[in-house]
């Protein structure tokens, strides 16, 4: 939504098609992810997390003009590291620390986001900020099918469905160019 939004503040418009596909793309969304939503446990996390969107938006669409994505990626994860490193201290006495969740935490984190991160950032610059928003559209259908192919996780007809209907609407963002005014 804040890509979506800055793109359109800055002048790019939707046509038509491109209208109905982020309809579509959002329609299917919603019919992958409502039927398991459940009332928020915690305000304060679910703002946390609404907090963590508009942040991915802005991070993303900074990122557009960064250069090399692969030396900023990993500056990046540097700064973050240290940093989460930092605030580990203050519950040190409270962490126990598994070779093995270590080995998971750098393979998820540093290879498996490292690369996902470096490969959007190479592709982020030649994406308006409408059609970076609506590639993001992607994450949830690539999330169920991992689910599916990986964790054995049942690939039922309503998945299906809501992830044609993301995808659909995504190609018809993608094949029709945006007007500017």
């Amino acid at each position: 939504a804040t890509m979506l939004g800055v793109g359109l503040s800055s002048g790019e418009r939707l046509r038509p098609w491109q209208s109905f596909g982020v309809l579509l793309a959002l329609a299917g969304l919603v019919v992958l992810l409502l039927p398991d939503l459940s009332m928020p446990v915690s305000t304060t996390g679910s703002l946390l997390m609404v907090v963590a969107g508009v942040a991915w938006g802005i991070y993303s669409l900074r990122g557009r003009g960064a250069g090399d994505s692969m030396r900023v990626t990993a500056g990046n994860f540097v700064r973050a590291a240290a940093l989460g490193l930092a605030l580990s201290a203050w519950w040190w006495n409270d962490v126990s620390i598994d070779p093995l969740g270590v080995a998971y935490a750098l393979a998820s984190g540093a290879i498996a986001s490292g690369v996902g991160y470096s490969l959007w950032y190479t592709a982020l610059p030649t994406l308006t900020a409408v059609r970076a928003a609506n590639v993001q559209l992607s994450v949830p259908v690539i999330a169920a099918v991992g689910g599916a192919v990986l964790l054995g996780e049942p690939l039922t007809l309503r998945m299906v469905l809501a992830s044609l209907a993301i995808l659909g609407g995504m190609a018809l963002v993608i094949r029709f160019k945006a007007s500017t005014r």
